[in-house]
């Protein structure tokens, strides 16, 4: 079966199998109180439930979210930490996507995994909790001209976020050097805790930061701000059980809430027009959704806003079919364009990835302990390139600032990548988390069932590729300290030059399923990006995004935390707009 067809069988999916039983979760809109609510939520994941959950936190809010995958509640993949490696990419909770041929991976097409479920890509991702650096978000707020996107001004809603747990099988003081608790939130909404000290190759790992401590110093904690060195990972589990957006804020009790209903198996296809005239630009007012593979759409009308919440590949998607876009590029598929806005879907960015092999897992189901309740990433460590490369004398540094990596090594308890013989396995992964290669989502055709066009371009430009050089050479160095050594560890490739390294790179290179970046926010008058700093659509009225689209410049970090703190952040400035007060 073809990419195609497995897209669209994802796309039909629901139709055949019912997720949902909790209460509050609806399969059929029949069921819905009302076909009219004050927001319309386009997507029940990272982000849209957390706009979702504060929205309603006012009983004068009416609030519908529509989530095209199904319900996440009670499938024990979806629970186990360790299960992370295979519940994505290509399964039943995978929209299916892959890219168009990468002109630098050989013409390889690579997966690109987003979740098709409740809770989104929160449901079936590595569960790593990084922040980014306070450079990240400082460049955001000077891009933007808005410095309530900076570091500083945002801590309120990283602990708003956050509920770090403190275990109770280890010490405090055990756990307290593995984590800063000053810059952490103990009273927030999604749970975060570090893995149980388990594994054998955890001590060799700090060790190494010992024995080569200049090349791989230790960070006590990674959320800090500053996140160079190697430390333990934070990651969204509660008592060896995955913490997601729909475990977490369309929790049964949030669910009870009168003013808030979920709706799952609904495909949106186009948000649509008002009826009334706005000589001052175009109003959206109605969301269009199928939930039998096209054969009918229903309509739903939001009061005071939709907010497009479906990811960086499907918000630009559904923009575009609603004649929001490059005007040139959408009469060319024969879509009438309502709103020249030719920043729709381009600037995508990934994060491109190595990995090396992997780890079996033991069960889980009964005791919740052992390895699939801990999370697949045990150790990260963010690092630099020397000052003096080579590749500075052709290139502008593009990382956010001193403080933050040009590329990143993850050690990872689980199967990435093609199986291997077997035995037990490391997988030490390398990326490159300050890109320059950039791509852009288009469309297929008219017909807003069909996938789209996702091109990554990934390692098309040269610093890309040499720090993708450079991180494995690192991994490399590591796994032969002395620390190390006598783990056993199978090495991907004897490769040593450079040559014979692009080669190994562009035979075995993917995405580590962080795109971002395809309706980015910018000033708010600027020629340039999707939404303005307070994320409504530029141009238009009733219409904000709200996810990891609107990243203007891919964070160093995994996507989930920072597509957290930008919903937080979102929440409040809704509102701020519809009511004067938070």
């Amino acid at each position: 079966m073809g990419s195609l067809q497995n897209w669209r069988y994802t796309a039909l999916l629901p139709t055949l199998i019912s997720f949902a039983g909790a209460t509050g979760i609806l399969t059929n809109s029949s069921d819905l109180r009302t076909t009219e609510f004050d927001f319309v939520v386009v997507g029940g994941g990272t982000a849209g439930n957390v706009i979702a959950n504060r929205l309603t936190e006012n009983p004068a809010f009416s609030v519908l979210v529509i989530e095209a995958g199904g319900s996440d509640r009670d499938t024990l993949e979806l629970m186990a930490p360790g299960f992370a490696p295979l519940i994505a990419p290509n399964t039943q909770w995978d929209w299916n996507l892959t890219t168009t041929p990468q002109a630098a991976l050989n013409n390889r097409s690579v997966s690109v995994a987003r979740g098709f479920v409740l809770g989104g890509s929160s449901t079936i991702n590595f569960l790593a909790y990084t922040r980014g650096t306070s450079n990240d978000f400082d460049r955001y707020a000077e891009i933007t001209g808005d410095d309530g996107w900076s570091w500083d001004r945002l801590m309120p809603y990283i602990f708003k976020n956050e509920h770090f747990m403190i275990g109770e099988s280890e010490s405090l003081e055990n756990q307290t050097a593995r984590f800063n608790p000053s810059v952490h939130g103990f009273t927030g909404a999604l749970p975060v805790s570090l893995a149980d000290l388990s594994h054998e190759i955890d001590a060799k790992v700090i060790d190494t930061t010992t024995e080569m401590s200049e090349d791989y110093p230790f960070n006590q904690d990674m959320n800090s701000g500053n996140h160079l060195g190697l430390g333990w990972v934070q990651a969204t589990v509660e008592n060896g059980t995955r913490s997601s957006s729909a475990t977490v804020y369309l929790s049964d009790q949030f669910l009870q809430r009168p003013n808030l209903q979920v709706l799952v198996n609904a495909r949106v296809t186009r948000v649509l027009q008002s009826n009334t005239t706005n000589c001052t630009s175009p109003t959206f007012d109605q969301v269009e959704f199928t939930q039998d593979g096209g054969a009918s759409v229903q309509v739903i009308s939001a009061r005071k806003e939709i907010i497009l919440s479906a990811g960086s590949i499907m918000s630009p998607h559904i923009l575009m079919h609603s004649g929001i876009g490059d005007p040139n590029a959408l009469f060319e598929v024969g879509i009438e364009p309502i709103h020249n806005l030719s920043s729709v879907g381009q600037n995508l960015t990934e994060h491109p990835f190595l990995s090396s092999a992997w780890q079996t897992l033991n069960d889980w189901s009964e005791t919740r302990s052992g390895p699939l309740s801990h999370p697949p990433l045990s150790f990260m460590a963010w690092l630099r390139l020397p000052d003096n490369s080579s590749i500075f004398e052709s290139f502008k540094d593009p990382a956010a600032g001193p403080n933050t990596a040009h590329y990143e090594l993850f050690w990872i308890n689980g199967k990435v990548g093609p199986e291997p013989a077997q035995g037990n396995f490391l997988t030490l992964g390398s990326v490159v988390v300050a890109p320059t290669s950039r791509g852009a989502v288009t469309l297929n055709s008219s017909d807003p069932l069909d996938p789209p066009l996702i091109n990554f371009n990934l390692l098309s430009s040269d610093f890309d590729m040499f720090v993708q050089r450079e991180a494995f050479r690192s991994a490399k160095k590591f796994l032969t300290g002395s620390a190390c050594s006598s783990f056993i560890v199978a090495a991907p490739t004897n490769a040593t030059t450079d040559e014979e390294l692009d080669t190994f790179i562009r035979q075995n290179a993917l995405g580590v399923f962080h795109p971002v970046s395809t309706a980015a926010m910018s000033g708010k008058n600027a020629t340039w990006g999707v939404v303005d700093p307070d994320l409504r659509v530029k141009g238009v009225s009733g219409l904000r995004v709200v996810d990891s689209s609107v990243m203007p410049i891919i964070p160093a970090a995994h996507t989930q935390a920072p597509t957290y703190i930008i919903a937080e952040r979102a929440a409040d400035m809704i509102k701020e707009a519809w009511f004067g007060v938070v």
